[in-house]
């Protein structure tokens, strides 16, 4: 039996033979005592931490860090020069207030982060392939761009096409490239798919955002194969687990990530049961986090995969909170075949939905003031990044 792609390159990184459950947790263990011994020699945000742990249940124990502290330490939570920054990813937008969230990478987070994709994109991508990657391009060491040299180092040509592309730039990408794999946002594929058909699409790996189960289902429907969701974020050098052939969850890198399922208390929930992903970088070499409360619910799925790998997989990633609304809404609409995209926003109250068709559309019964109109060349996928519902 050939090797899962996670576990050789989890083996491959940390120069081991083997990759058990138990092999896992104690090189986690011995990543999480060489962080704290180097935090502790910093003197940084988590100085006061203990300088080393007995099992990994003591993680538990320490305290999680949140959004704000990271807002706030920068400073403090950056372990190498600031000469050895390559990427520094920020939240900031027009619309922000205080301090802005800004997570940075080395060279070396950046290459971890393409052998992952490499890894990921390689059940998928083959050599000769032509790829659409229909991620933001932001300059050296985006997504984008470490996306696209994954997918060069596999032997395929990327089609650096951006995230804003209109349907009929889109449809002539499918004319004139003929690309086989698509890679980019769920809910951006499904609508491609339905405005431009299929084309010579085949394969696909989407992430970026949740992807329902109406989603999923229209997109192996008409792709005739399955998709490949991954899970990143910027926290984690925007990797984090990958699909394998099994298509039972998805691997996270253990090597580089502890993760803990936990309930509203901050307690760890039974396995199998969702909960908020808490994470701990211990592979990260710039920015490491100690505890990292995500803000997105998952599942940890217990057991070995069917693949034969033994690397802790994650199911059912969405947003906490208000994001179960829009899930709803994604599940009823999506499920319609002649609906290409909507928008959501609540004014005064009031839930409103600027729907784009692609055909005949018959919606259930909706409290909401409804929108709809054809989808024209010219269009673009209405949300160029997470889905939710706008508050005006």
């Amino acid at each position: 039996m050939s090797i899962p792609r996670i576990d050789a390159l989890i083996m491959a990184q940390e120069g081991m033979r083997s990759l058990t459950r138990a092999e896992i947790e104690a090189m986690q263990l011995r990543r999480l005592n060489a962080l704290l011994r180097r935090e502790k020699a910093r003197g940084g945000f988590y100085r006061d931490l203990p300088e080393r742990l007995d099992s990994l249940g003591e993680l538990s124990t320490l305290p999680f860090t949140s959004d704000e502290d990271l807002a706030k330490n920068a400073a403090g939570l950056l372990l190498c020069s600031q000469s050895e920054i390559r990427r520094v990813l920020s939240d900031a937008t027009s619309g922000t207030t205080g301090a802005a969230k800004r997570v940075f990478y080395t060279e070396g987070d950046c290459e971890n982060t393409v052998r992952l994709f490499m890894a990921g994109l390689g059940e998928l991508i083959f050599p000769g392939s032509v790829t659409m990657i229909c991620f933001p391009f932001s300059g050296p060491y985006g997504l984008g761009e470490l996306i696209a040299e994954a997918v060069t180092r596999l032997g395929a040509r990327p089609l650096k096409l951006g995230g804003g592309l209109s349907y009929g730039e889109l449809g002539e990408v499918l004319k004139q490239e003929k690309p086989d794999t698509f890679v980019g946002m769920p809910v951006q594929l499904l609508s491609l798919l339905r405005v431009c058909g299929r084309g010579s699409l085949r394969r696909a790996l989407v992430s970026g955002d949740a992807c329902p189960m109406a989603v999923l289902r229209g997109c192996e429907e008409l792709l005739g194969s399955r998709l490949f969701p991954h899970y990143g974020s910027r926290e984690m050098a925007l990797g984090g687990a990958i699909c394998c052939p099994a298509h039972e969850g998805m691997h996270l890198r253990e090597n580089h990530v502890i993760a803990e399922i936990v309930d509203e208390r901050g307690l760890p929930v039974p396995p199998g049961e969702r909960g908020e992903l808490v994470v701990t970088t211990i592979g990260m070499e710039a920015m490491p986090l100690i505890r990292y409360r995500t803000g997105d619910e998952a599942r940890a799925i217990p057991g070995s995969c069917a693949c034969g790998s033994e690397v802790l997989r994650l199911d059912d990633i969405g947003r906490k909170g208000g994001a179960s609304e829009m899930a709803a809404l994604d599940e009823a609409l999506f499920a319609l075949p002649g609906l290409a995209d909507y928008r959501a926003t609540r004014i005064g109250g009031r839930l409103h939905l600027e729907i784009l068709s692609c055909g005949e559309l018959r919606l259930p019964p909706l409290d909401a003031e409804i929108k709809i109109r054809p989808a024209r060349p010219e269009d673009r996928t209405l949300y160029p990044g997470k889905r939710r519902i706008e508050e005006l």
